[in-house]
């Protein structure tokens, strides 16, 4: 069997390009991963998720455990065949939705105890049984169980949370055990705190990780506190191991992440901002609610190649979206995941080629003329 492994290609600055190969698949990074937080990524097909380029998915551990639940996906083969996906999924480890949309949550060293957003159903969860649930479904990548309080925090708080979710680290990883094909990330926590992060990634490292995620960011701090991190964080994470910045983010966040050394993302952002009328293009966002698209024969971007701008109108979107029709969310995420996976291909490309400066600065450039023309 394919063992999981990872290469560099080419880096201009910090910013690399590689692949990261699986028994499911090669994944090309810098790589965007949509989410599929209940085996699905609303409002697609999963054939139309890989038309966009997408190499990998990711599942919510939190989610399927609570509906339809993990010994069920386990039993009907396996998440990937539950959801109709061939390609690597990577699931999260469910820590940071028990901190973020569980009532009555219970923290100790153990673990969590939880109340189901769902139904009030009690649950708990530790580093083994994330690893236990992350089996069942099959993941191709696993994430370790962690603690991510919300920023900003004091620094004691953030001290505390992270030093226990390094002990958590060394549990799941002894839980995970030897599972050849498959792959578990260790995550770096520490807040905005330079010396916490670098403690972080030192207890990382000793404990030894397939690869690494720089956590805890994208949840409040804004984006000039998280590039400052990131200025120094993922240079304390090993060279030879892909880095993943989880929950980013918008497409300038992006750009960011990757000049600072970062290799994976994902974000819900694309799929939601189609769900509510907004569209991610070259030239920025574009809210198709507003009264000036209703009578505009144009496509949303005229050079992309997607469905949704090759036969439909700006028109015809925003009256779809102001009827409520299905078909509005559909088209609009779908060329919102094409137009962040032709993001990555244009970084990959600008990294290989040692032209990630002038493409940062057309990138920027392009963005800052805004959208067209109203007619």
């Amino acid at each position: 069997m394919t063992r999981f492994s990872f290469r560099l290609d080419a880096t201009d600055g910090r910013a690399r390009t590689g692949a990261i190969d699986t028994p499911r698949g090669t994944i090309r990074t810098p790589a965007f991963m949509p989410v599929g937080t209940a085996a699905t990524v609303k409002g697609m097909m999963p054939e139309s998720v890989a038309e966009t380029g997408a190499d990998i998915l990711l599942g919510n551990t939190y989610h399927l455990m609570l509906r339809p639940g993990a010994e069920r996906i386990e039993r009907l083969g396996g998440l990937h065949r539950f959801m109709n996906w061939d390609g690597p999924i990577l699931t999260d480890s469910g820590g940071f939705q028990v901190m973020s949309l569980s009532d009555l949550r219970k923290l100790t060293e153990d673990g969590v105890t939880f109340k189901s957003h769902i139904d009030g159903s009690k649950h708990f969860l530790s580093p083994e049984r994330s690893m236990e649930i992350q089996r069942q479904l099959g993941s191709d990548i696993v994430m370790a169980f962690d603690e991510c309080p919300a920023l900003p925090a004091p620094r004691e708080r953030v001290a505390a949370s992270m030093r226990m979710s390094m002990r958590w680290a060394a549990r799941s990883r002894e839980a995970f055990g030897d599972r050849p094909g498959h792959a578990l990330f260790g995550i770096q926590q520490g807040g905005l705190e330079a010396d916490l992060r670098e403690e972080s990634a030192a207890a990382l490292k000793e404990i030894g990780f397939d690869g690494y995620a720089v956590g805890g960011l994208a949840v409040g701090e804004g984006q000039e506190a998280m590039f400052a991190c990131l200025d120094h964080a993922p240079e304390t994470l090993p060279r030879e191991a892909p880095r993943y910045l989880m929950g980013v983010g918008k497409p300038d966040d992006i750009v960011g992440a990757v000049k600072r050394g970062i290799d994976m993302m994902d974000c819900v952002l694309p799929s939601r901002s189609g769900r509510t009328g907004q569209a991610w293009t070259r030239r920025g966002q574009v809210n198709l609610k507003n009264a000036r698209h209703m009578d505009d024969p144009r496509p949303l971007d005229e050079a992309c190649t997607c469905p949704c701008c090759r036969n439909y109108s700006r028109a015809y979107l925003h009256h779809v979206h102001r009827a409520g029709e299905m078909i509005a969310g559909m088209l609009l995420t779908w060329h919102n995941l094409h137009y962040y996976q032709e993001l990555m291909s244009g970084l990959r490309a600008a990294i290989a080629g040692g032209r990630f400066a002038a493409f940062e600065a057309a990138f920027h450039a392009e963005r800052a003329g805004g959208d067209i023309e109203r007619l």
